[in-house]
Order: C-alpha cells, then sequence, then structure tokens
C-alpha cells in the first residue's frame, strides 16, 4: 500500500536521497524547500510532488498543512544547515553571535518543532518521524552542532509524547558525508582527509546510506525503535 511521505529540504542532497528511495518504493512523496525552480526541477527529475516551504518560519508551516490533504506516514525533517558567522566588521560582535545563534537554532531545531508540531494531527498509528541530527551533536561546541544536541534531547520527550498513539520518532546523527552543500564548498583536502580517518571503514559517506536508514526506520521492522539517535557515520563518533 502506498505511504504519504514529507521531506523538508528534500531538493537536493540528503533529502533529495531520502525522497528518491521512497519514490522508487512507490510512495507519494512530497518535497518542501525554499528554492522553487530547484524544487520543481527535483520534483519533476523524481516524479515527486512539491510544495515550497521555509520548515523554520511558522507562516510558510502554516500555509503547507492548509495546501495539503490527508495524513502523513513518515515525516522527514531533513531541512537544516550551518549558518556562518556575519562577516560584516562594522557589527557588534555580541550582535553577530546573537545573529548566528538564533538562525541555526532556526534552520536545525525550530524547523523541526515547527514541523512536527503542525503534523501531528496528520499523524497515525504506525506513523514515523524521522530527524536529521549530526555526529557534531555529541562533540562540537559550535551553533550549529549545540542545535543539534537539542535535537536530539527534544526526540527523547517526543518519543514519550507520540510512542502511546503507535508513532515513532528518531535522529540519524550523520557523519561526514561528500554529496551535499553543508560546507558551501569550503571543505579542504587535509579535513576531508581527517575526517575520513575518524572512521572505522575508512570512506565517506554518502546520501544514500542515510536514506536507506531513512527508510529502514519507517519499514515495519523498526517499529519498537523510537526515541533513539541512529549513528550513521562509519563509527567515527567514537574516534573523535
Amino acid at each position: 500500500m502506498s505511504r504519504t511521505i514529507l521531506v523538508t529540504g528534500g531538493s537536493n542532497g540528503i533529502g533529495r536521497a531520502i525522497a528518491q528511495q521512497f519514490v522508487e518504493a512507490g510512495d507519494r512523496v512530497i518535497i518542501t524547500g525554499r528554492t522553487s525552480n530547484r524544487l520543481r526541477a527535483t520534483a519533476e527529475s523524481l516524479g515527486c510532488e512539491h510544495i515550497r516551504s521555509d520548515a523554520g518560519n511558522p507562516d510558510d508551516v502554516a500555509a503547507l498543512f492548509d495546501e495539503l490533504n490527508g495524513h502523513v506516514d513518515v515525516l522527514v525533517n531533513n531541512a537544516g544547515g550551518f549558518a556562518p558567522r556575519p562577516t560584516n566588521e562594522e557589527e557588534n560582535p555580541i550582535n553577530a553571535t546573537a545573529s548566528q545563534w538564533m538562525e541555526n537554532l532556526r534552520l536545525n531545531l525550530l524547523s523541526a518543532v515547527l514541523m512536527t508540531t503542525a503534523c501531528q494531527p496528520r499523524l497515525r498509528p504506525g506513523s514515523a518521524v524521522i530527524h536529521l541530527g549530526s555526529i557534531g551533536a555529541e562533540y562540537a561546541g559550535n551553533a550549529y552542532s549545540t542545535a543539534k544536541a537539542a535535537l536530539a534531547a527534544w526526540n527523547a520527550g517526543l518519543s514519550a509524547q507520540l510512542g502511546p498513539n503507535g508513532i515513532t520518532t528518531n535522529v540519524i546523527a550523520a557523519g561526514y558525508i561528500e554529496d551535499t552543500d553543508l560546507f558551501h564548498g569550503g571543505m579542504r583536502d587535509e579535513r576531508r582527509a581527517k575526517l575520513i580517518a575518524a572512521t572505522h571503514d575508512k570512506r565517506a559517506g554518502d546520501a544514500a546510506d542515510i536514506a536507506a536508514t531513512a527508510f529502514f526506520l519507517a519499514s515495519p521492522g523498526a517499529r519498537h525503535i523510537t526515541g533513539q539517535t541512529i549513528h550513521v557515520n562509519g563509527g567515527a563518533h567514537t574516534t573523535r
């Protein structure tokens, strides 16, 4: 039976790979994102639906669910990203710090909270909520990693809330994934080599690794897995 899958940030990278995995399984997939042209092109390429929406904007989220009909079997909160510190030298450093932290929290935590809150009435027994976290949540102290750590903590409480209704919720803690825009093209060869060396299998991850895990977490075989952070990073979380 075809399911309805909603993937935020679904136009490229990990989100696109997740959407493709569910499309190939015969599910109805709706992808969302902020860039209309790229979103439309991806939807046409994959053969899925698309709705332009910023997952971290309350008005956009409300409008999304006004447009979306019916129940949701799987919600994938993939939207996120690293917001760098403003480079304007004239800006007060306190204001610059506040701006960076607020934007990272909006992109990586608030987006998932808003989407899940709005989607909750559409979920039903057997539904799954999946959030994209990061290995950085366990060892880094920057704004992005802290937001991902908060996401994992929130997920644990959310599991207790949704569990009695037969709904699972889990975080996938991704390690270094090559085919994404997270590093804004700024990945140096030395850093890439160090990240790969930190893994046990001595390779970079790719979006398909995350997509396969998301697909499993939405499957009948994962119905007793909830409130968890699933590490998909080649064991790198044990070596950093």
